[in-house]
């Protein structure tokens, strides 16, 4: 009896099992097919967020090259042409590091005690010295969009001015159990992203000290209300706030990405006082931090020449633009008193006895200056101008009829101020630190070993494997941390995980685009990663609205890459049309523009969302320009090269308009406008005519009062994505 049970249970279970079996395959047949397809969406989402982020990141490191290069030709011909000469003094300011030479007269320049707060004035008030209850009614104030006062303003910036001062290069932290120290990236401008990080983290204090690693400013639209906060709790907490300079706290970077512009636009009465003092207290910010003795934080990097002991010795103020090194020192053989000449502060502070040689390490060589037929090439790549021969007068001459000034050239100088150095005295150049600052503010890591100049920044360098084990071997040094890159997480190691990299600023390139991140260190010296996003849109999006949106504003701004340079790409595309049929293969297609456009993109990847048809894998390129959707303002203009020459230069022309207005009132006059012009053409090596510019000129002149408003003419002259519209 029990048999027949135990086997009409085992038939019965047998028959279960099959019945499971029937049922269950088709649903993991199906499970394995949603698997496939899944897998297949999300690894084609990251192809399109891969492919987005490189466009934005080639455009991106395409314009800090542009400004390298601009601001090396200005570099050239403050070595090489004649004091008196006009283009000379059109840009001789943004050189002068010291328009007051002795401290005392800084105090009276930066005075604030004229400036009066009027009774209407509804804004935060600040009492000094600086207090926590001080600072944390100040961030209650800018998030809720007030503004501070001017002599507030002053006030503070001179107290850290005086801060910053007497604190050495390189910060020592050490961390202890009952507290972690706090590391945040780039914030460029991102007020958001800072009162995200004190909201997670708390307000820096004595017990939860901080350490911002450069790039406070540019690119977003609060940098100066991030500057204030960060300058109160460095004067509350001068042991617990460490600020690090990165590659932005420059005011020939500023120029270009916004800062100056913002300041001026807060406030036009006191702005250039306020730029001034920023100018100083940029230099005085210290150059890293070590945690530890272990780990070492810097901006943007190291090379195989760093040397801490080095960097820790130098006058980092004596840098009051990375781009280009100070006047030399000189050492008489004899004995005497060392003296340092600086030659523009002969200019605005009467003249000092003495000799000064040339020395520029951001001369670029006379190759053709449009950026595509110029090779990439680095700030340490540059030669020297010692390593100019004095045939190149002929050159400069050339140049100078072709800037179109009145005043004679003359003979290039080998005055004073400019000669070799008498027998008997020899001349200390400061390039080996020099290069050493530029590496730690501009650099970035590669994945291969070794070490090479930086050509698509135009600065610092690429720095290996190889290189990060022997720089932290020698100072006995386990980490890394360094800023200056945009990261899809926020962070990312990468050297065997000696090297990270934290970027704090969220939705950097458009609404979506990244999140921002910081790190909390103990005395394990471990780091933990805390993720955000700013951006209360960005946080409602999906990861497909995410990838279309930043997908979307990628291509907006290559699309107006390839239309400002669409003359230049005809004639590259007809190079492989020798019939004139309109028609090229995908291959030149791809091949041509990224000849032209030098953005080392993946081409025929992102061919469908460029090209909208194809003729038998052809591409009628007369009409794809066409195509690009991007229209131009409607001028009266008879020389119509000239708005193709403004558009590709858009940013460097904007920046050259920046530095001829002196005074910052956003005006300049017909005179100024073409000065402006003949300097940009000088620089590009190409000719537009008097005529060409006074039209030009004239065309947006809209009230008829002889005079140009800046941002009235740049905002004119924007592109418009109409597919964007559409």
């Amino acid at each position: 009896m029990f048999q027949i049970i135990a086997v009409i249970q085992c038939l019965s279970l047998s028959f279960f099992l099959s019945f499971l079996v029937s049922i269950s395959v088709p649903a993991i047949r199906a499970a394995l097919l949603i698997q496939r397809w899944y897998r297949q969406y999300v690894a084609r989402l990251e192809m399109r967020r891969r492919c987005t982020w490189n466009i934005f990141q080639s455009i991106e490191y395409a314009g800090e090259q542009d400004q390298i290069k601009l601001y090396s030709f200005f570099g050239f011909l403050m070595d090489h042409f004649t004091p008196a000469s006009s283009e000379r003094n059109l840009i001789s300011h943004i050189f002068r590091e010291n328009e007051i030479c002795r401290d005392s007269e800084w105090e009276r320049y930066f005075c604030y005690k004229s400036i009066e707060v009027p009774d209407g004035y509804t804004g935060p008030h600040l009492t000094f010295p600086m207090t926590f209850c001080g600072v944390s009614k100040l961030v209650e104030a800018f998030k809720h969009k007030q503004q501070l006062h001017a002599r507030y303003v002053l006030q503070l910036l001179g107290e850290t001015w005086r801060c910053l001062r007497i604190l050495k290069n390189i910060n020592h932290v050490s961390t202890c159990h009952t507290k972690e120290i706090t590391i945040c990236g780039d914030l460029h401008g991102h007020l958001e992203d800072l009162l995200m990080i004190f909201y997670k983290n708390g307000l820096p204090s004595s017990e939860k000290p901080y350490v911002f690693n450069g790039d406070f400013v540019d690119r977003g639209k609060n940098s100066l209300e991030i500057l204030l906060i960060l300058f109160g709790f460095l004067l509350v907490y001068p042991n617990d706030v460490h600020l690090n300079r990165g590659n932005h706290e420059d005011h020939i970077v500023n120029l270009r990405y916004g800062f100056t512009k913002e300041v001026l636009g807060k406030y036009r009465l006191h702005g250039k006082k306020i730029l001034k003092l920023l100018q100083k207290i940029f230099s005085w910010l210290p150059l890293a931090t070590v945690i530890d003795h272990k780990v070492l934080i810097v901006h943007g990097g190291i090379s195989d020449r760093t040397d801490l002991d080095t960097l820790a010795r130098v006058d980092r103020h004596r840098y009051v633009s990375a781009l280009r090194p100070p006047k030399p020192t000189h050492h008489a053989v004899n004995g005497s008193k060392t003296q340092t000449m600086n030659n523009d502060n002969q200019e605005s502070c009467g003249p000092v006895e003495g000799r000064r040689r040339v020395c520029s390490l951001t001369y670029q060589s006379s190759a053709p200056a449009q950026r595509h037929n110029l090779p990439r090439r680095s700030l340490h790549n540059l030669p020297t101008s010692s390593q100019l021969n004095w045939s190149v007068e002929e050159e400069l001459k050339r140049r100078r009829r072709l800037a179109g000034f009145d005043q004679s050239y003359g003979e290039l100088q080998k005055s004073d101020s400019d000669s070799d150095p008498e027998p008997g005295e020899t001349v200390e150049t400061d390039e080996h630190e020099w290069k050493q600052i530029v590496d730690m503010l501009w650099s970035d890591p590669m994945p291969q070993n070794g070490c090479i100049p930086n050509e698509v920044r135009g600065g610092g360098c690429y720095w290996g494997p190889d290189v990060t084990e022997e720089v932290l071997g020698r100072h006995n040094l386990q980490l890394l941390i360094r800023s200056h890159e945009c990261k899809q997480d926020g962070y990312e190691f990468c050297h065997n995980r000696r090297v990270l990299t934290i970027f704090s600023a969220s939705n950097y390139y458009e609404v979506g685009s990244n999140r921002g991140a910081y790190i909390r260190m103990g005395p394990d010296l471990v780091p933990h990663f805390i993720q955000y996003q700013a951006s209360q849109t960005s946080r409602e999006l999906t990861l497909r609205q995410s990838v279309g949106w930043t997908e979307r504003s990628a291509l907006r701004a290559l699309r107006e890459q390839l239309f400002v340079h669409k003359s230049d790409l005809i004639s590259a595309f007809q190079e492989f049309d020798p019939n004139n049929t309109g028609l090229i293969s995908l291959r030149h297609w791809a091949s041509a523009t990224e000849t032209v456009l030098k953005l080392g993109l993946p081409w025929r990847v992102l061919r469908p969302q460029l090209v909208s048809s194809t003729q038998y894998g052809m591409i009628n390129y007369q009409q794809w320009i066409k195509e690009l959707s991007i229209t131009e303002p409607k001028l009266e203009i008879s020389d119509t090269s000239i708005l193709e020459t403004m558009y590709k230069n858009h940013s460097n022309l904007e920046t050259i308009f920046r530095i001829i207005d002196t005074d910052h009132s956003g005006l300049i006059s017909f005179e100024e406008f073409r000065q402006t012009w003949k300097l940009l053409c000088s620089h590009l090596k190409t000719e537009i005519s008097d005529e060409a510019i006074a039209d030009l000129a004239q065309s947006i002149d809209f009230n008829k009062d002889g005079s140009i408003d800046i941002n009235e003419f740049m905002e004119a002259f924007r592109l418009v994505d109409l597919s964007a519209h559409a």
